[in-house]
């Protein structure tokens, strides 16, 4: 059996026993595929740890950047309470319209407040509205930009927030330091400046499974 095919089986175990998905779930991947959106989307498994580091945070405010079809969205807002606030920014607008379909019908509508455009543009906006620090960042959008994200989420947390900040192994690419893959350059800047950044301590990790080699960084903000 090949690596990819245990991986998936493995996924698939995984999944069916802690992150199986329910009706809502099903359909928001449905309808995305559907509306011929990328097959972008994190993995139930992934999905389920996104819920449980918003538990694990008493997350109250979660900012994600890059909503896709809104299946991690759906994943993260679950873990709100009843008075709690997603705020979500995705680029493309049909993305938007299919992610804004998929939460309503989770019932979540609510909680999560989807806005379209570039988000390097909504973020100042969201500053502007001074916003409570956001507990949970997950950015999960252009990869060249994510040094930017990551400043901005910087700003939009405060002590003791995390920041989720995903795809960053790049197929093994972000060991490349003579890259000039722009998502490669924008992973490794992002990498470097948590390393670096006097108010984050963070960590990476390599994962295989579904989508294959892949991997995370996660940040705790410090002050």
């Amino acid at each position: 059996m090949s690596d990819s095919r245990l991986w998936d089986d493995v996924d698939a175990y995984f999944t069916g026993h802690l992150a199986a998905d329910d009706e809502a779930l099903e359909a928001a991947l449905r309808d995305s595929d559907a509306a011929g959106l990328p097959k972008v989307n994190v993995t139930a498994t992934q999905g389920k740890l996104l819920h449980l580091l918003a538990q694990v945070q008493g997350a109250r405010t979660i900012l994600e950047i890059g909503t896709l079809g809104g299946y991690s969205t759906i994943w993260m807002a679950r873990a709100l309470p009843a008075d709690g606030r997603l705020v979500t920014l995705e680029y493309n607008p049909l993305h938007a319209e299919v992610a804004t379909r998929n939460i309503a019908r989770a019932g979540l509508d609510a909680l999560v407040d989807v806005r379209v455009g570039p988000a390097l543009e909504s973020l100042p906006e969201l500053a502007d509205e001074n916003p409570a620090p956001f507990d949970l960042v997950f950015i999960d959008a252009d990869k060249g930009n994510n040094p930017r994200y990551l400043e901005w989420a910087l700003r939009l947390t405060s002590t003791g927030s995390l920041i989720v900040l995903d795809n960053v192994v790049r197929g093994g690419s972000v060991a490349d330091a003579g890259s000039t893959d722009d998502s490669v350059r924008g992973t490794r800047a992002a990498i470097e400046l948590i390393g670096s950044h006097p108010r984050l301590s963070g960590t990476a990790i390599q994962t295989v499974g579904a989508k294959g080699y892949d991997g995370f960084a996660l940040a705790r903000v410090l002050a």
